[in-house]
């Protein structure tokens, strides 16, 4: 493999090693990063027929009588072309449309990571600025939007500014615009810190071009003023001097001065923005800045200055890079993906200046907010407070989505610009959760719930980072009334650390299990309920000295909770013995079980029993699938049940099948209002095609969404599979099945969006209890 070097600088080896695992990642496993699947099913002759000729028909002719129907009909509405000609492409300048390929193909997956937005990557063999308009003009009818990329100034201000007045679709050049939007968030929070009007400070620009000026008129939009403006070009500063001819773009910048170099304007500026070249800003500049200067060395992949050379020079400034190894990164997947998921959802026909400014907003605010624990995952290791290492959000905040998307959407409104606005923007906001987290959407149901009436849930292990982080999401979203048990020091501590609001007395009830006055009523309860059970008075005063769960578990069974979470730490079964031994099965009930749901792209599945017991005979089976059809229903679906098995309707006599064609018996006398069916293979259970085949008379109609395994192996062995390999490893639970309180135990696996989730159920599963 020959080198790839950019000039004749040879690569080092980390950057040959990058190189290497770079260009597999590119061929394998399959080739390049995009593809086109279709959402439809293409299974059988009626599907064709549907799909193509001759059902298309309708759709085409309901769409020539009313063309806003191609948003219904069509993926047009959420279809961008990502539009390039490789003329100046990501620090690698003019390498053509083929060789920027790759990066179009990246910007598509982040369009669809990160906002759930298709793309077409289009790479186009023009140069002429007026045939590149015609060209994508031309294809307004495939497309909702447009994001003009890696395309040299002056051409992209012409070709936007054209298509602009051209296209009834959003036309969006990310490299001016998204630069401009971040860079504007970084000014706004950065001159709050250091405690600079924007209005008065002066600002040195080096480099010219489409994200410089875009940057600058962004700026000077939010208040900077040109007059405090000193830009400099390759050929030094832009004055009202210079011999050559400046273009529109820079001659709104040219000033009366004679400074005509980059040190001359560096010389007392209070903020530096660079879009140019590696190293241009030097630690001599540097120093003759003014008191707390802010640095936005945005020069990528080598910024015009390193952070460590710019604070070696004053430590008292700030600095921000497109860089991802240093804090305050700008890049602009904090804001294309989300002002083009407003803009496609309102069917906004331009994105306008208002659109971009409710984004910079939203983006500064996101920066002062507690750190969720998405960004506290991706960055562990780090301490993210807002602050000089910390004034933008990270691109892997999941909270962009909700606050950018509709604040683009609602800024689209009062332009003007939306065609289908959005008039209930909280459901709009609600319904951009499944971007967030795959458990947004069914979970709407239970959050829905808990906040209606928050109950005491007692988290047993307290002192958990991600407990504290959990309790802090749940109070802000209204979920809970919160109780942690821990050692007071510590849980401040970690509340510290982690830069959360969470205060004892005012936010949580605080359990300090070696000094809490009910120590007396807890050990004698616990002695009443297992006295006969070999538990002396001692015994029970050690029991409940060092372990949280007995306390927690105490607490819900003496009135002082209405609910907890546990299992973080340790085995599950050691866990789930304490909540058996003082909580008990609820009335009616005559076993535990647990239950996992799994949000997968095409089901959402529930799976029993994946904790509990080791092999079940029928009655349990039937006992667990009827405690999993009250749950599912907790999650507004409708509980459609498989009982599975290595056999098909009989086509195997072992016992094991014989046992879950018995269970389904018994459940179907149980529950005969539900649909459900069994024995029955695993794809059969959701596949309707494959069950009428076997057996046309089939209790069960579309796909299951309950699945009830023969045992503990098989069930914990298939939920874990399809955790990992179709469900992205998003989950709900484990929900204990036939507790007589709202307890759950956890496994040291779970994330802070599971503790959330599972302390809304317990919630909304207390209250249901309660009423």
């Amino acid at each position: 493999m020959s080198d790839i070097t950019k000039g004749s600088k040879p690569l080092s080896p980390a950057e040959s090693a990058l190189r290497d695992a770079a260009l597999e990642y590119h061929r394998s496993p399959v080739r390049g990063k995009i593809a086109v699947v279709p959402t439809k099913p293409l299974s059988n002759q009626r599907d064709l027929s549907l799909a193509y000729s001759p059902g298309v028909a309708y759709a085409c002719l309901a769409i020539e009588e009313n063309p806003a129907l191609a948003a219904d009909f069509t993926s047009r509405a959420n279809l961008v072309g990502v539009v390039t000609n490789g003329t100046a492409v990501l620090g690698l300048g003019d390498i053509g449309p083929l060789a920027g390929k790759p990066v179009m193909e990246g910007k598509g997956c982040l369009f669809r990571k990160f906002a759930g937005i298709d793309v077409f990557d289009i790479e186009l063999a023009e140069r002429d600025p007026d045939k590149l308009v015609e060209i994508i003009a031309a294809l307004e009818p495939t497309l909702g939007g447009v994001n003009l990329e890696d395309i040299k100034a002056p051409e992209c201000f012409y070709i936007e500014r054209q298509l602009r007045e051209r296209m009834k679709i959003p036309v969006f050049h990310d490299d001016q615009h998204g630069t401009a939007i971040i860079s504007s968030a970084a000014l706004i929070n950065g001159l709050e810190l250091v405690g600079k009007a924007i209005g008065e400070v002066k600002v040195a620009v080096s480099g010219a071009g489409a994200a410089a000026i875009a940057c600058l008129d962004m700026m000077v939009t939010l208040g900077v003023s040109p007059k405090n403006v000193f830009v400099c070009d390759s050929k030094g500063v832009i004055h009202d001097q210079r011999a050559d001819k400046l273009d529109a773009s820079k001659q709104r910048y040219a000033q009366k001065t004679d400074a005509r170099t980059l040190a001359d304007v560096v010389k007392g500026a209070d903020v530096f923005l660079g879009c140019s070249a590696a190293g241009v800003l030097t630690v001599e500049m540097v120093k003759t800045m003014a008191d707390k200067p802010l640095i936005l060395a945005l020069a990528n992949p080598e910024p015009e200055i390193r952070p460590e050379l710019a604070k070696l020079a004053r430590p008292d400034c700030l600095i921000a890079t497109g860089r991802s190894d240093y804090p305050n990164q700008v890049n602009n997947v904090l804001c294309f993906p989300y002002i083009f998921r407003g803009a496609l959802d309102c069917g906004a026909t331009r994105i306008t200046d208002e659109m971009k400014i409710a984004c910079v907003k939203e983006i500064a605010a996101l920066a002062k907010a507690e750190i969720s624990a998405e960004v506290a995952s991706a960055y562990d290791g780090r301490e993210l407070r807002f602050g000089p290492d910390y004034f933008i959000p990270t691109p892997f905040d999941s909270r962009l989505i909700l606050r950018i998307a509709p604040a683009v959407a609602e800024a689209a409104k009062a332009s003007g610009v939306a065609a289908r606005p959005i008039e209930d923007l909280e459901a709009y906001r609600d319904s951009l959760t499944r971007f967030v987290t795959h458990t947004g959407m069914i979970m709407q149901p239970v959050f829905r719930a808990a906040r209606s009436a928050p109950k005491r849930i007692v988290f047993a292990e307290g002192e958990e980072e991600r407990v504290l982080r959990a309790v802090q999401i749940a109070l802000d979203e209204k979920l809970v009334r919160p109780i942690l048990i821990g050692r007071p020091e510590v849980i401040a501590a970690r509340i510290e650390r982690a830069g959360l609001r969470l205060q004892p007395g005012r936010d949580f009830e605080l359990v300090n299990p070696g000094d809490d006055a009910r120590f007396n009523q807890y050990w004698e309860a616990y002695h009443q309920l297992n006295g006969r059970n070999g538990v002396s008075p001692e015994t029970a005063k050690s029991i409940v000295r060092r372990s949280n769960t007995v306390i927690a578990a105490l607490m819900v069974h003496l009135n002082d909770a209405d609910g907890m979470l546990c299992g973080l730490v340790g085995r599950y079964d050691a866990h789930f013995e304490h909540v058996r031994d003082i909580i008990g099965l609820r009335q009616g009930a005559r076993t535990f079980a647990a239950m996992n749901a799994l949000l997968l792209d095409q089901h959402t599945l529930f799976i029993t029993d994946t904790f509990i017991h080791d092999e079940p005979d029928a009655a349990q089976l039937a006992d667990i699938a009827e405690m999993a059809v009250d749950e599912v229903k907790h999650f507004g679906l409708p509980p459609k049940v498989a009982f599975l098995s290595h056999s098909m309707y009989g086509s195997s006599k072992r016992a094991s099948a014989l046992k879950m064609r018995e269970a389904r018996n018994l459940f179907a006398h149980r529950c005969p209002d539900v649909e459900a069916d069994g024995e029955i293979h695993g794809d059969a259970a959701l596949s309707e095609d494959l069950r009428l085949k076997a057996l046309p008379s089939s209790t069960l109609t579309g796909a299951a969404n309950v699945l009830v395994l023969p045992n503990l192996d098989a069930a914990n062995i298939l939920f874990n599979v399809l955790k990992m390999t179709g469900g992205h490893g998003v989950t709900v639970g484990p929900v204990l099945l036939g507790a007589a309180a709202p307890v759950h135990v956890l496994s040291p696996s779970a994330t802070v969006r599971r503790i959330v989730n599972m302390t809304a159920l317990a919630v909304a599963q207390a209250g249901k209890v309660r009423s």
